[in-house]
């Protein structure tokens, strides 16, 4: 239907830019109409519907309504003809009317368009069940209250997600197995970490989610497994406009998860805002049992933390004229975590060697995006010039506490000599981008377009023994015992070419070049304690420069073929990269515990994917279902590694790392459904499996020397949810979902799987809806694992998984959910239908 609607748009002004340009010798018919187009309820005019006329099913003229509703349509024959109004979420309205000598010129009556049942796809109206749609470049995720009862953060939300998986230790966000994958916000990177930035984003004020798993030579190409595009809600209703969601999820305490979407839009301007608010306490725990020959013992962990986080969104859409739109808005995060743990190690047989280690820590992470935009749309259609500038700053600390002295937590007190860190960094990013279309042809396209990243970010990293006083924040200073300074700078230029051969076939080819250079600052101090090479303990100051500068090309090609209506078949190619991120090069550590320590490595070196796909969808009756199967071929793959700190004489803490291996495959197939059973039975379905050989370093526990080792790991996942509509206002939805186990070269992590059950019910007249959902209603989500390298190992950590989640949404306003200009010109679409119509 809206496929449709948009090949009608097209054609009319088509159409009627002919109408003005092509009659002979200046000759116009003499027949015209006039009209105007209201909502049947509240009688509001419709801007922008589409006017087609037709004679005997042959489009012969258009226009598009005004602001106030009303349209002219002239250079018409004197005869019959048919006329047809649409509009995106109103019902197609038809019609006849007659043109004679006598009636030259005609006033139709006021048409009156009826609302369908169904809102409008695109706006800010949160939808009770989640949608998948499959685009040739993308699947778009539009989030429904179902999925936002789901959990009150992105991290959380995107576990419910085809082909995506969020680990629940680490929080690390995988895409196709793979955790190289790249996020986007609004369209536009983060300084934040991934695994922190969703855990920051409420999932309310989410309103779709965009994988795009082979990106053009359009987009970055960063990122092996693709790209994960997280839209937040914008409204660009007429008038003053509003939703409120709020919820609760109750565990072992409450948590709560609200957002508040408002626009004003009048006249050419767009005031819109979106506010997000995310606040509870998360707890969890878990035991590591080690075989350790001599060495054996049992690990415990708590840990809790107690999370703030906003998010605000606020931006001005200004419509200059019908070719020039001039667009700004800025996004402000705040997040505030206070958290304590304890681990402690008890010892098989030897409890004087037993280990306690309490912590509390205070973090903060703070980031603020501004962004401008400017779009001019030229005489002919569909060519545009964009230019759009961004920047943001994040500034982030940790004051963290550590106390291994005591054998037990009194509260908030620690003894007086405890160690404590204290870490400050401060990221800059600026993003310049200029993107040229030029519709050649009919069936062809040229898209040029150039862009520059600007990054720089320093770090400080202060840690030793103190006492109970607060030390002040820091700024930065060579006085610090580990400090960096990262400077990342990329310059590219691309270009997309696409042909429609005939109404089966159409490709695109793409190359983007790129420029990457950074410089890389590092400088540590450390004490290497007395052994058999060092005499006495020595402080000692090390410094590390990274350097690289590489020049790469980045191909893309898709091809597409349209077999008939209810069958269609994808395959494309891009060239993928994954530079090592600063935590990836950078060895100051990351995190410590008595026994292990996670850092980077300056050495690494950037790994590079190969990386098709071919994907066929199928129509039917009953719904769409989209299957697909990929390739990559990865190149210098980076991986973790672990070893043995060289400066522990007991050579019993370990090193946790990366480094750059051999050249590597993965394979995968995956499918997914959006179908309608019955009436009252809707699901969207999708299952996964990879196929991939993992290569790193293993230490061997004899010998301590370090071994190259591979294991093949094949892993699969399913997920189903189902929506029952009872009444017109109930409805009922069951979620289940099923992740197999998988292979790490250490350990095996054991298949994991849940099932939800929750209802959404329609109050106020439509306006409001109340939603609740059981989360894991079996109790049965955790995470464990099981090895035998370099010893035996195995564990199980837990979370609040099991939890009771309560939210109500509500919209306002006396707009309708319209298609304004600023979703036209997002789309690419039209505004008027010929100089003379309108």
């Amino acid at each position: 239907m809206k496929l449709k609607l948009l090949l009608i748009c097209i054609l009319a002004q088509f159409v009627s830019m002919h109408a003005q340009t092509s009659a002979p010798n200046n000759f116009i018919n003499p027949g015209s109409i006039t009209g105007k187009i209201v909502d049947k309820k509240t009688n509001e005019p419709i801007p922008y519907a589409t006017v087609t006329v037709k004679d005997a099913g042959k489009v012969v003229s258009g226009a598009i309504s005004k602001e106030n509703g009303t349209f002219t349509v002239g250079n018409l024959e004197l005869k019959n003809f048919t006329i047809e109004v649409q509009f995106m979420g109103y019902k197609k309205y038809e019609g006849n009317f007659n043109l004679s000598s006598e009636n030259k010129s005609m006033s139709l009556k006021t048409i009156a368009l009826e609302e369908e049942a169904t809102q409008l796809e695109g706006v800010s109206v949160v939808r009770d069940r989640t949608t998948i749609e499959q685009k040739i470049d993308r699947k778009v995720v539009t989030v429904g209250k179902d999925i936002v009862a789901s959990g009150t953060n992105a991290s959380e939300i995107l576990n419910n997600i085809p082909t995506v998986s969020i680990d629940p230790q680490t929080k690390e966000l995988s895409l196709r197995g793979n955790s190289n994958v790249r996020v986007l916000i609004d369209g536009k990177p983060s300084n934040v970490d991934a695994a922190q930035l969703l855990q920051q984003i409420p999932s309310a004020s989410i309103k779709q989610i965009e994988l795009i798993t082979n990106p053009s030579a359009k987009y970055n190409p960063e990122g092996m497994s693709g790209i994960i595009n997280i839209i937040l809600h914008k409204n660009a209703n007429i008038g003053f406009n509003g939703s409120i969601n709020t919820g609760v999820t109750f565990g072992k305490t409450p948590k709560s998860n609200s957002a508040l979407n408002l626009n004003y839009k009048v006249g050419k301007v767009n005031f819109y805002t979106n506010y997000g608010f995310n606040h509870g306490i998360n707890a969890n725990h878990g035991y590591v049992n080690s075989s350790n020959p001599g060495l054996e013992n049992l690990q415990n962990f708590e840990f809790k933390t107690l999370s703030n986080s906003h998010l605000v969104k606020f931006g001005i859409d200004y419509y200059i004229n019908d070719k020039n739109t001039f667009s700004v808005y800025t996004n402000q995060s705040l997040n505030h975590s206070k958290g304590t743990g304890k681990t402690i190690v008890d010892y098989s047989g030897n409890a004087n060697n037993d280990s306690y280690q309490f912590f509390r820590n205070n973090n903060k992470n703070d980031s603020q995006t501004y962004d401008v935009a400017f779009k001019h749309n030229f005489d002919k259609k569909d060519e545009i010039l964009e230019v759009e500038v961004n920047y943001s700053k994040t500034k982030n600390s940790e004051d963290t506490h550590y106390d291994d002295s005591a054998n037990e937590f009194n509260g908030n007190l620690f003894s007086d000599s405890q160690t404590r860190n204290l870490i400050k960094g401060v990221t800059d990013y600026t993003q310049i981008n200029i993107d040229y279309t030029n519709p050649l042809t009919e069936k062809t396209k040229l898209e040029l377009g150039a862009e520059t990243r600007i990054q720089t970010t320093k770090n400080n990293f202060n840690s030793g023994e103190v006492g109970n006083e607060y030390v002040t924040p820091y700024d930065f200073s060579e006085n610090a015992d580990n400090r960096f300074t990262f400077n990342r700078n990329i310059s590219a230029v691309y270009a997309n070419y696409s042909k429609e051969w005939n109404s089966k076939w159409s490709t695109q080819i793409g190359l983007r070049m790129e420029y990457y250079d950074i410089t890389g600052d590092f400088s540590k101090n450390e004490t290497r304690f007395k052994s058999d090479d060092v005499p006495q303990n020595t402080s000692v100051n090390e410094k590390d420069k990274v350097t690289d500068d590489i020049f790469t090309f980045y191909p893309s090609a898709f091809v597409t073929y349209t077999l008939n209506e209810k069958n269609s078949f994808n395959f494309n190619y891009s060239r993928r990269v994954d530079r090592p991120s600063i935590g990836q090069i950078s060895p100051i550590r990351e995190w410590t515990t008595p026994l292990i320590e996670s850092r980077g490595n300056p050495s690494l070196e950037p790994q590079f994917t190969n990386s098709f796909e071919v994907n066929y969808t199928r129509t039917m009756k009953l719904g769409t279902v989209t299957t697909g199967v990929f390739y990559r071929r990865i190149n210098d793959e980076i991986s973790r590694v672990i070893f043995n700190d060289p400066n522990d004489p007991s050579n019993n803490r370990k090193i946790l790392s990366f480094d750059n291996f051999n050249d590597n495959n993965a394979y995968g197939i995956e499918a997914s459904a959006n179908l309608k059973f019955t009436k009252w039975w809707s699901a969207n379905a999708s299952a996964d499996a990879y196929f991939k050989t993992v290569r790193g370093t293993i230490q061997n526990v004899t010998s301590n020397a370090l071994e190259n080792a591979e294991i093949d790991v094949t892993s699969f996942n399913a997920r189903i949810n189902n929506t029952f509509t009872a009444t017109s206002k109930l409805k009922f939805q069951l979620f289940g979902m099923y992740r197999g186990r998988d292979l790490s070269l250490q350990f095996e992590r054991k298949a994991m799987y849940k099932a939800d059950v929750g209802l959404t019910y329609s109050v106020l007249k439509g306006k409001g809806t109340v939603t609740t959902r059981l989360n894991d209603i079996f109790d049965t989500m955790h995470f464990a694992f099981d090895g035998n390298i370099p010893y035996r190992q195995y564990g199980a950590f837990y979370w609040e998984n099991q939890t009771l989640y309560v939210g109500f949404n509500y919209v306002f306003g006396g707009g309708k959910n319209r298609a304004l200009q600023r979703k036209q010109r997002d789309a690419n679409e039209t505004q008027g239908g010929g100089g003379g119509l309108l």
